[in-house]
């Protein structure tokens, strides 16, 4: 009986001890964590700028004469072409007026030429003949008016152009100034957006001078417009109170797909020189504020503060607050805390980001 007492301790004894010694190289494997670097090289990152999308040429077209609309040739969304008439108001008035202006000119030169007559002949003094010469300046003058107010009665396109919808409608009374329609030259389109003061000193910095970038517009749809654009001009002054400058970037628009008033987001590819590229994964926020925990040669682990200047899914690039050669936990940043020692095992950056979901190119 005694004997079979001390074997059945010895076996608790044994299996004890393989179950303790079992736990404590479950607890060791996990005290190993993962530990890489930032991968440094050069790179592009993509920034995207909420637009406003504009016609090259957007303009109100308005009457200039006072009277009824007689006539609409064109319809709303048509194209039309330069030169085209577009609206007729009443021209009857105008008209009168014109035969009035015609008939005074008439008589207003056959007077100057019986006058002028008389003066070659001695028969009128000089002073009559200038006086008749200027009724006449004047008859041809108001004839010219005439003309030009009676072409006023027919609005023409002054460029090829989408109609938009109409303000009146036919057989409207119209006084002059009033809106009719607008028209827009969607040929090419310009493109708005703004940009913070960091980054506009960054555009600056890095583009050479008179060289256009080129840009891409992501449409309301979330599909890429088939044609890139060029960063044209930059507004000469800052927003104040948004720290914003305005960029206008110009594309065209062969299909006429861009219409003035859409909205859409530019994405303008932006190089980095020597960028530090870190996995998102490896860094935590406090208070808003993104950190990594840094291990140093002593196995130690001190948390550090970073700035972050992009970011891409899986990843961000490092502005400032980590050096290239120093080693950051990649894995179990939960887990540990600031001065805490810990066993690690290194990971090539270049593996741990070609493993990622976007690896930079």
């Amino acid at each position: 009986m005694s004997r079979i007492f001390m074997f059945m301790s010895l076996c608790a004894l044994l299996c004890y001890t393989s179950c303790t010694s079992h736990k404590e190289e479950e607890k060791e494997e996990e005290t190993e964590f993962l530990v890489t670097s930032p991968l440094q090289k050069d790179t592009t990152v993509l920034r995207d700028y909420v637009c406003q999308i504009h016609a090259i040429s957007h303009i109100e077209l308005r009457a200039l004469e006072k009277g009824y609309l007689q006539k609409i040739f064109v319809d709303e969304g048509k194209m039309v072409k330069k030169g085209q008439i577009m609206f007729q108001i009443m021209p009857m008035l105008y008209q009168a007026e014109l035969e009035k202006s015609k008939a005074e000119a008439n008589f207003a030169e056959i007077e100057y030429l019986n006058t002028k007559r008389l003066a070659d002949s001695n028969v009128v003094a000089p002073n009559e003949l200038a006086l008749a010469k200027a009724k006449l300046n004047k008859a041809k003058a108001e004839l010219s008016l005439s003309q030009v107010h009676l072409g006023f009665t027919e609005i023409k396109a002054p460029f090829d152009g989408i109609m938009d919808h109409f303000q009146v409608r036919l057989g409207s009374l119209v006084d002059e100034g009033d809106l009719l329609t607008t028209l827009s030259d969607n040929s090419k389109m310009w493109v708005y957006f703004n940009v913070p003061e960091a980054e506009y000193l960054d555009y600056k910095t890095k583009v050479k001078k008179d060289s256009l970038i080129k840009v891409n517009l992501m449409m309301a749809n979330n599909q890429l417009f088939d044609y890139p654009g060029v960063v044209e001009t930059i507004e000469a002054d800052f927003n104040n109170e948004t720290g914003n400058i305005a960029f206008r970037a110009t594309f065209p628009n062969p299909n006429g797909l861009l219409r003035h008033g859409e909205t859409g987001n530019i994405r303008m590819t932006i190089p980095l020189k020597g960028a530090l590229i870190i996995p998102q994964k490896s860094t935590f926020e406090v208070l808003e504020k993104k950190y990594v925990f840094v291990v140093g040669k002593d196995h130690v682990v001190h948390q550090k503060e970073i700035t972050i200047s992009a970011e891409m899914p899986d990843i961000y690039i490092v502005k400032d607050g980590l050096a290239a050669d120093e080693k950051i936990m990649l894995e179990g940043i939960r887990k540990v805390k600031e001065g805490d020692k810990i066993e690690f095992k290194y990971e090539e950056p270049k593996s741990v980001i070609s493993h990622l979901k976007v690896y930079v190119e």
